[in-house]
Formats: C-alpha cells, structure tokens, sequence
C-alpha cells in the first residue's frame, strides 16, 4: 500500500516494489503538488486518487527507475558496449566522457531536460574548454639528440612514445599532452620548460559537439531500452548543426603532377601514395593489406582488414569499416607492376636485413618489416605537399581517397560502382559525399549532349 508524507506544500508518495537481488527493498516516489485554491477536503481526495493511480503504475511496471545519475549510466553503457563498438570509435567516446560528465553527470536520468543539453552545447562552443590542447616544443630537438648522443628511436624508447611522434616534434608539428609529459619527464624537466601549450582557447568545431551530442543520445537511448527512462530527452533537443564541408581533392591536371613528383621519391612512399590514388582505399585499409591479398594473376586486391593505432595499443589489426567495406577490388596493369616492383625492394631489404627482419607479410612496414605506423605515411605526405605548395593545394592523405571518387564520377563510372570499389553502404553515402562532383558530371553530360544534338549550331557559333 502506498504512504503519503506531506512536505511542505507537497506530498510524496511512497510505494514498495519487493526487493533487489541484494534483498534491499525497492522504493518508488513521486511528489503531488496541489493546485492553488483547492480546499483541503479537496487536496485530501485528490492526494488519495494520485496515490492509488501511482500505487497501479508501479505494480503494473510503469514506473521506471531514473534515480541514478548519468556518471553511474554511463558507466554501465561503456562496460556494456566496449564489446560491439570498434577499438577507435570506443577510445574516441570515451576521451569526450569527462566534458559530458563534468555538465550533466551529476543529474539524475529522469531530471535530465532538453534545456540542460542545449546549455552544454553552447558551452562547448565556446573556447577555453578544450582537453585535447596541443604542445609545441620549445627547445631544438635535433641539438638535444646531437648533444646528448642520441638517436630518435632511442629517445622514443627510453620516453615511452614513438619514434613517429619525436620526429614530428623535429620537424616543429606539435603533440599531445600525454607525449609532451613524457618526454619532459625524461629530460627530468617541468613540462612548461619544454613544451608551450596551444591552440587552448579555440573552440570545439560544431562537428565535435555534434559528436558530444550523438554519444549523449546513445546513452539515453540505452536508459530507454533497458526499462530506465520513458523517452530520450535528446530526441526533443535540436542537435548542434554541424558546417558541411566540401571534400578537398586534386583535379586531374593536379593528379597528374603529383605523379610526376612522385617519380624522385622513396619507392615504399611513393607506391603507397600511387596506390591510394588509383584505388581509393583508406589509409588503415592500405596498411592493412598483406601479399597474400594480392593476386598478381587477375590483377586484384581483397580488402578484409585495417591497421590501425592507439596510445594504449599501439599499433593493432582491425576489421574493416563496414560489411561493404570487405571488398575485392579490380586494379590497373600499372598499379599491378608498381606493387611487383615494390615487393622485389622489399624482398632484397628482408634478404639484407636477415634475422633482423619480421616477416609480418604486410606490404607496406618499416625498415624492420615491422607494420608501419599510420601516422608516418601521413607525416610524410603532410611535409611532401607542403614542400611541393607550388604546384599542389594543401590536401590530406584522405583526399587522395575523394580525389579518386571525383575523377571516377568525373570520367563517366556509374555512381554503383564508385560506391562499391569506396567500400560504402550504399550510393545514398556516395551521393552525399560527391554531389559536387555529380553535379559537374551532369553538367558536362548536358553539354556533350547538345553538342550532339545541335552541330550546326556549334559550327555557326564557331
């Protein structure tokens, strides 16, 4: 039976559903505030009807228990989902956990409001909330390695990070904080000695609080399914809307010249890139494959894995991207002999190297064999265009992948098939990603046509 206690102006009402699994007895409560001008005799009746109806709801199970707190939910989300989301998408999630928990992990489920979300979001907005500020070196690092004889695989060894990212410090990118603690750490130096924190105040990009926003709904949507919550308030929130960027890409006179300058390049770099290009495959997808993926008899490549890395992993193999994406794909005769080339290179290095060499079978590694870590290929690709800013616009290892989708659509190849050899779902993915490209494709197709259709017309305009 439920208890009424009044509280003030209010009452609460009490009902016991049975007990836990740990024998502790479970309790549901509301609270009944009176309308202004009811009489007593009134309220008295109406707190006995609400008591009744609320008693009925929870013995009928439709009252749920919202009384934990985000931070605690969320806990259990992460624990229960670690196992379905991929090793990049769970890490990224979870470095986003601490800002959602810092606004609304103190609030109840069934307290959290439309209104609590939208403040966030404009909070996050705003600059000055950033946790993944960058560090800039502040000292030379190649005289430090010089004068300490020091190599920079040593240093990355000793350190704990990367031989990857002491290069990237060389040549003056900057780092994570993580890196940047350990590093001065090492040099047994405050971190404020080495390394100047920037970019602090820039805030989120709208695509981030996006992402803020996506994970909170997953969360909830979770509290829903599992019997926590009646609905998910971030159905009522309108999302943060994020800026559509348009893909950056080369044209073909463009492509053409990276070629070019591709030819006085290291042979791995340089087939590496030729490869994305002609393919169109992602950077984890490149570095995933291995020889035996490659049939040199009808000159395709099956895509069945991704390489990938993390902070606390290291470098690790993962599953491609989605169903689709575990594909077999038709390449050129030329890719073919830049791939037959690489592979004696490579073979002539392992016969060299001798028992120094891990045989990991990749087609792509370092000069141990060993798997090559991501971000080299991206670093070096970032300094080769940077180098070459005369005659290349500043584009992304990724845009390769949007240069080949364009040049593709651009050349006439059926929407289907540029979506099949890109790994996507479906074309709707592809549509969205390359409509300006489609949408020039069928401008020049209006144009071939007319030229068809009205010769003598062209002649006269001629």
């Amino acid at each position: 039976m439920a208890t009424i206690e009044k509280r003030n102006n209010s009452y609460r009402i009490t009902v016991a559903c049975g007990y836990d699994v740990n024998g502790k007895q479970i309790r549901r409560r509301m609270t009944y505030t009176p309308d202004k001008g009811m009489t007593a005799k009134q309220i008295e009746k109406e707190v006995q009807r609400q008591a009744v109806l609320f008693e009925e709801k929870c013995r009928s199970g439709n009252v749920l228990d919202g009384n934990i707190k985000f931070s605690a939910f969320a806990e259990l989300w992460f624990a229960d989902h670690k196992k379905d989301l991929r090793p990049r998408t769970y890490a990224r999630y979870l470095s986003m956990l601490p800002r959602i928990n810092a606004a609304i992990g103190h609030l109840r489920l069934d307290r959290i409001q439309p209104l609590h979300l939208r403040q966030f979001y404009d909070n996050l907005s705003e600059g000055g909330i950033r946790q993944d500020t960058k560090y800039k070196c502040n000292i030379d690092l190649s005289q430090y390695l010089k004068d300490n004889s020091l190599s920079a695989a040593e240093l990355a060894r000793r350190s704990g990070v990367s031989s990857s990212t002491v290069n990237a410090i060389k040549q003056g990118e900057n780092v994570n904080a993580c890196s940047a603690k350990k590093i001065s750490e090492y040099m047994y130096k405050p971190l404020n000695k080495v390394f100047t924190p920037v970019n602090v105040d820039k805030p989120l990009s709208a695509q981030t609080v996006l992402y803020h926003h996506r994970v909170i709904s997953s969360i909830l949507s979770t509290a829903v399914e599992w019997g926590v919550l009646f609905s998910n308030p971030c159905e009522r929130t309108k999302p943060p809307k994020a800026e559509k960027k348009e893909p950056k890409f080369l044209d073909e006179v463009q492509a053409a010249a990276l070629l070019d300058l591709l030819e006085t390049e290291d042979t791995q770099n340089k087939t590496m890139i030729r490869i994305l290009l002609f393919t169109g495959l992602r950077r984890g997808e490149l570095l995933g494959l291995e020889w035996h993926d490659i049939n040199f008899d009808t000159n395709t490549i099956q895509i069945r894995r991704s390489s990938q890395y993390l902070p606390d992993r290291g470098i690790y193999e993962d599953g491609v991207k989605n169903d689709t994406s575990d594909r077999v794909m038709k390449i050129s005769q030329s890719a073919a002999e830049d791939l037959k080339t690489w592979r004696a290179l490579q073979r002539k290095r392992a016969f060299e190297m001798g028992d120094r060499w891990h045989s990991s079978d990749r087609l792509f590694t370092t000069d141990e064999g060993l798997p090559l870590h991501p971000d080299v290929l991206t670093s070096w690709f970032t300094d080769f265009v940077k180098a070459h800013s005369d005659v290349l616009p500043p584009v992304t290892i990724h845009s390769l992948r949007h240069t080949n989708a364009t040049l593709q659509i651009a050349a006439g190849v059926p929407i289907t098939t540029v979506a099949k050899r890109l790994g996507h779902a479906n074309t709707v993915t592809t549509s969205k990603i390359y409509a300006h490209a489609i949408k020039s494709a069928d401008e020049a197709a209006a144009e071939t046509l007319d030229n068809l259709l009205n010769p003598n017309r062209n002649n006269i305009a001629g």
